[in-house]
């Protein structure tokens, strides 16, 4: 393939030219499979390239840090190679959370029977600013005490991930709820005309309310951001 400005031969395609600094694919789709995965790099809404990489899962605990480092590494210069505008991923979160320890872009989750033809609809909705903060910082360093502990603090991580996601401020706990069994769990309420949502994480009967601040700026822009935080809620460890 050559580049689509200058004409450049590319080592791949839909590879940034390097010769005369244009991308030629702005948007990847990753599905991850803990032994298999396949990047897909689309430009103006049309498919350019798919590339698969493989790996042969580890047994031996000692090398199963190495060998998805490995893997994730190889998808993640992928990413690098294409320096996409917008990354979609769906599939296996243990890959998905190696691979963006390697690399410093925002990821959409998605989950659809087609996550290719999915994620090249959403391009045509209204773009939301995106927010390159790490988890930490949206976190804000807070020493607030969140429910659940390091579970519960894992919930919240999962939300702070999102790349509409601003600031996560936790609230007060409130230990009058009914108890129950479910373990422990989280939920994003229905989104404020404004477009912020609230994180309500129960455990047992103690239920705490968190404001997520989004870059969403009005009820309908907020209610996506939602549903993408709740849809990976449900792909982690947190249920419904």
């Amino acid at each position: 393939m050559e580049c689509r400005q200058c004409a450049s031969p590319l080592d791949r395609p839909g590879d940034y030219c390097l010769v005369c600094r244009t991308p030629n694919a702005d948007t990847l789709v990753l599905e991850l499979g803990r032994e298999r995965a396949t990047v897909t790099a689309a430009h103006d809404g049309t498919v350019v390239s798919a590339r698969t990489i493989t790996t042969t899962a580890e047994t031996d605990e000692e090398q199963v840090t190495s060998e998805l480092r490995s893997f994730a590494g190889q998808i993640a210069d992928e990413i690098r190679r294409k320096r996409p505008e917008e990354v979609y991923a769906t599939g296996d979160r243990e890959v998905l959370r190696a691979v963006r320890a390697q690399v410093h872009y925002s990821f959409y989750r998605i989950e659809a029977e087609n996550p290719i033809e999915h994620a090249l609809e959403r391009q045509g909705e209204d773009e939301l600013e995106i927010v390159e903060a790490s988890v930490a910082e949206k976190l804000g360093g807070t020493h607030s005490t969140l429910i659940g502990g390091r579970t519960g603090r894992k919930a919240l991580e999962v939300v702070a991930e999102h790349p509409h996601v601003k600031k996560i401020i936790p609230g007060p706990i409130d230990a009058s709820g009914s108890s129950s069994d479910g373990g422990l769990r989280a939920k994003v309420t229905r989104a404020d005309h404004t477009g912020n949502v609230r994180l309500l994480v129960r455990d047992g009967s103690s239920v705490q309310e968190n404001r997520v601040v989004t870059t969403a700026d009005d009820r309908t822009m907020g209610e996506r951001v939602r549903d993408d935080i709740n849809q990976a809620l449900v792909e982690s460890e947190f249920k419904e």
